[in-house]
């Protein structure tokens, strides 16, 4: 039978056995063994040793390189113009594999907030590229920024 309210739909006087929480064991993780999975939880512009990015995390990172000064694209925006994947997708690219050479400053949240792993240092970096910033500079003017993918002068 399966669980009931209290005092419903049982005679007075009937008391329900419980059945006690079974412990479930779980295997330790060994201090030396390399993590079972690589995902959230590593920090940002990591790179993990031995792991090459994947041909989606190559795409994301030759599309940002290709945005110019002063211009930027949203998450979804990077995924949508290589094709593939989401905004989170384009996130966890660059959280893994940009460097500062790369402009990781030029993708921003949806919002014109800045990458939220770096807002000072991404609004600097943006201001520095003269980008178009609110009057309050806490973020991108969307408008006169974005950047749709075509080559300068198309």
């Amino acid at each position: 039978m399966g669980w009931s309210v209290p005092g419903v739909g049982r005679p007075a006087g009937v008391v329900v056995a419980r059945a006690s929480p079974v412990a479930v064991s779980r295997p330790r993780a060994r201090r030396d063994a390399p993590p079972a999975s690589l995902s959230a939880g590593l920090g940002t512009r990591l790179r993990l040793g031995g792991v090459e990015p994947s041909p989606h995390a190559v795409e994301v990172l030759d599309a940002v390189a290709r945005i110019p000064a002063g211009k930027v694209m949203t998450y979804g925006d990077v995924a949508e113009y290589v094709g593939a994947g989401t905004g989170r997708t384009v996130g966890t690219a660059l959280s893994r594999y940009a460097d500062d050479d790369l402009p990781w400053h030029r993708v921003i949240r949806a919002t014109g907030e800045p990458n939220p792993a770096a807002p000072v240092e991404a609004l600097r970096r943006l201001a520095a590229d003269r980008t178009p910033l609110s009057a309050n500079g806490e973020r991108v003017d969307l408008a006169a920024a974005r950047w749709d993918g075509r080559p300068p002068g198309c």
